[in-house]
């Protein structure tokens, strides 16, 4: 049976599929998660509520009651189990819940709740739960996930489906939140073209060390000693339980390789759930020096520099041409000034005339 674009809207947790050991077990009579469709929801004593998942901000000892509704689109009556434990995010930033193989030590132990609940074709049915809160609890978030899930046994391994959604539990007290930076390195590349700027790749991890559930922004500066070249650019930081971490990539475009390049990058971190008054929120900065060598500039001025050096060499040339020229010229012209001196008094210093004697 389809479900309709708001009844999935409904299912906060996705279906998750795992398989866990088990011995052989007898599957005819066990329903096929394949052929079943349900929604599992926050709810109040009488039915769904508009809640995506459940906030609880409680006191060190405190009790609560909860309630969650389990619908069932299928055809046929399903025996759900009803499970809770810790919650975590995935490496793509999605809240799940740890498998049943896998023992809760956090928030999933102060859930209690019925283990099975039957829901009829097409039916609701709401389930109470309480959440009850150490009394030596420390202060801060404490994620958990509460499910209903149907198993089915093929072979040697169980596979169970299940669906859900998030309690967030924050317990009352010191609230402090940080993201550090790890592991800051930065790689510059540049445009073979000389007259275009190059790019900055920065890489880091950004972690959680404080004791509540944030997002918050990253910012990322990138000059040089003189203050010509610049970059600066903000963007989000998803959000991060207590001790998770996340791997950031940067690049800052339009940057110019002027020998040291000094990259800057400034966390703030934002609270996630209830805001909770006097939280100490603090900003941490990290900074990297990266060397780069303007090899297309310096490409450019060497050939620049040949050219300029062999202009001159031309030039040189030249001019040294036209002064042999200049001087040949010149030692032409008084050669040909010698010969003029020598013809002209050849003919007036000769023999008398025959004529001029006889008179």
């Amino acid at each position: 049976m389809t479900v309709s674009p708001l009844r999935r809207a409904l299912t906060v947790l996705a279906v998750a599929t795992f398989t866990v050991a088990a011995a052989p077990a007898v599957a005819a009579a066990e329903p096929d998660p394949k052929a079943l469709t349900w929604t599992v929801q926050p709810a109040t004593a009488s039915g769904p509520d508009e809640r995506r998942w459940i906030n609880a901000s409680l006191d060190p000892g405190k009790v609560v009651t909860e309630h969650l509704a389990v619908r069932n689109f299928s055809r046929n009556a399903v025996v759900f189990s009803l499970k809770a434990a810790d919650g975590y995010l995935t490496d793509k930033g999605r809240f799940n819940m740890l498998s049943s193989d896998r023992p809760s030590v956090d928030g999933g132990t102060w859930i209690d709740v019925q283990e099975r609940v039957t829901v009829g074709p097409d039916e609701t049915k709401v389930v109470p739960f309480t959440i009850t809160v150490p009394r030596n609890a420390t202060p801060g978030d404490h994620p958990a996930g509460i499910a209903a899930t149907v198993t089915s046994t093929g072979g040697t391994v169980n596979v169970e489906s299940r669906v859900g959604f998030r309690v967030m539990v924050r317990v009352n007290g010191s609230v402090r939140a940080a993201l550090p930076i790890q592991g800051l390195t930065t790689t510059y590349t540049p445009s073979w073209n000389p007259f275009a700027a190059g790019t900055v790749r920065v890489r880091y991890t950004v972690v959680n060390d404080g004791n509540v559930w944030v997002s918050g922004t990253s910012r990322v500066a990138v000059s040089d000693p003189l203050g010509v070249t610049g970059h600066d650019a903000t963007s989000a930081v998803e959000e991060l339980l207590p001790g998770g971490s996340r791997q950031v990539e940067t690049r800052a475009h339009g940057v110019w390789a002027l020998g040291r390049l000094r990259t800057t990058v400034t966390t703030s971190p934002a609270l996630l759930g209830d805001g909770q008054a006097g939280a100490d929120l603090r900003e941490v900065t990290a900074t990297v020096t990266t060397w780069v060598v303007p090899w297309a500039q310096l490409g450019l001025l060497c050939l620049l520099a040949v050219l300029l050096i062999g202009a001159r060499a031309a030039a040189r040339h030249r001019r040294r041409r036209l002064a042999g020229l200049l001087e040949r010229a010149r030692q032409e012209g008084r050669q040909e000034g010698q010969e003029s001196v020598l013809v002209g008094g050849a003919a007036s210093g000769g023999e008398p005339d025959p004529d001029d004697a006889r008179h």
